[in-house]
């Protein structure tokens, strides 16, 4: 039985966002409407970038003061989107016109949390990033509360609150997952599992894959994927403690795999290459799967090397996939062998990487931008640039000439051309 990736850019952008409206040139520029981008693996369409992040080419349009966030800005059209947490009580919702900062509207509700002591460094605000259609945002509050807003004015059409709702168990760091949106459905790992949600009318159709109590379980980390299994359409879901595909249509987990991960720190959107897939787990290793051919309940290790990553989502560039390292460094991995190609020094605790043809930028968590080329010889700087004085851990949008920077306290929209 073959994995593979959904086959097409266009096509999975259409799966996934259900945009009726999907190019057929896959190189047309689709916005960032979700977690990772268009194709949620981090990978950027449209022109080809500059080879400079220099002020004659990467130039400030506009930044905007906001409360804290970890969750990356989204774009749909002409607006970017972004979540606040306000004076430590209220999450906020916005919308800016791209072109010239303008704050179109504003949504808000109670959402405030305290994550536990050993904690307190990664913050008590909001962390999960958007997801858009072509006329609704879902967005996903730190207390596993989701609420889809009409993205031209805001307005609540539901929410769905799963502790209250439901009675799962509030995620005690904070609930992280993005969601994935299709033509009908959105999926998302919350209220202790995988939930499939009538996207018109909030309307909750299941709830599996479920996880156990207690901090070293509740509340994925992670965000799950779409891709193709066997000619059948699956969900590739991390828990904090295992790998799993799920029907989308009838919620069956078809396969399940442990992962080791100290305290469930299984935070990596699973990546998907050719009939393979790839996890790497703090203080676990990094390992390849596929799917058995004897067993198609089960998937087998191709190989495994002691390569930690953290809370950095790889990218994959003809068959080397580039990862940012729990040791803070950067690395480049043969996925036919797991062999190391080249590793660099420290680049801070985290990187959002964003691929477009052989040019990968990074944007790491002290502000730092780099570019560089996606080459297994060795690790080649293209330009680097300092944006941010504040932390960035919110994941870099990159589209329509534009690179977006979350900054903790503010919003930066930048011109690349």
């Amino acid at each position: 039985m073959m994995l593979r990736q959904a086959v097409t850019w266009c096509a999975l952008v259409a799966v996934v966002l259900g945009t009726a409206s999907a190019s057929a040139d896959t190189g047309a520029d689709a916005g960032w409407p979700q977690w990772r981008g268009p194709l949620r693996d981090g990978r950027a369409l449209g022109d080809v970038w500059p080879e400079s992040l220099g002020e004659d080419h990467l130039k400030q349009r506009w930044r905007a003061e906001l409360g804290p966030s970890y969750s990356g800005p989204i774009v749909v059209g002409n607006r970017v989107f972004t979540t606040e947490t306000r004076d430590e009580k209220t999450e906020v919702t916005s919308a800016f016109d791209l072109t010239t900062g303008e704050r179109l509207w504003e949504t808000q509700w109670p959402g405030a949390m305290k994550v536990p002591f050993f904690a307190a460094s990664n913050g008590s605000w909001i962390r999960a990033t958007p997801a858009a259609d072509d006329d609704a945002l879902y967005v996903v509050g730190i207390r596993d509360v989701l609420v889809a807003l009409d993205q031209q004015s805001g307005a609540e059409r539901w929410r769905i609150d799963f502790p209250k709702d439901f009675g799962s168990e509030p995620p005690a760091f904070g609930a992280a997952s993005s969601p994935i949106v299709t033509e009908q459905f959105l999926y998302a790992q919350m209220g202790g599992g995988l939930a499939k949600i009538d996207k018109k009318t909030g309307e909750v159709l299941w709830n599996v894959a479920r996880s156990g109590p207690g901090m070293a379980s509740s509340g994925a980390f992670s965000s799950p994927y779409l891709a193709e299994v066997g000619g059948r359409t699956c969900l590739v879901v991390q828990t904090r403690q295992e790998l799993k595909g799920v029907d989308p249509e009838s919620g069956e987990v078809r396969w399940s795999q442990p992962i080791d991960a100290f305290q469930g720190m299984n935070i990596l959107t699973p990546v998907v290459y050719r009939d393979s897939l790839f996890t790497s787990a703090h203080t676990g290793r990094s390992q390849m799967w596929r799917l058995s051919d004897e067993d198609p309940g089960q998937i087998e290790e191709l190989w495994q090397n002691k390569s930690q990553a953290y809370m950095s989502s790889p990218v994959v560039v003809g068959g080397y996939l580039y990862m940012h390292l729990r040791n803070q460094r950067l690395q480049c991995l043969d996925l036919a062998t797991g062999e190391e190609k080249w590793r660099t020094k420290p680049f801070g605790k985290y990187q959002s990487l964003v691929v477009l043809g052989d040019r990968i930028l990074a944007l790491d968590a002290r502000g730092e931008l780099i570019l560089f080329r996606a080459t297994p010889e060795a690790f080649e700087q293209i330009d680097a640039r300092k944006v941010s004085d504040e932390e960035t851990w919110a994941h870099l949008a990159v589209c329509q000439g534009v690179v977006i920077v979350r900054e903790l306290n503010a919003l930066a929209v930048y011109d690349w051309k």
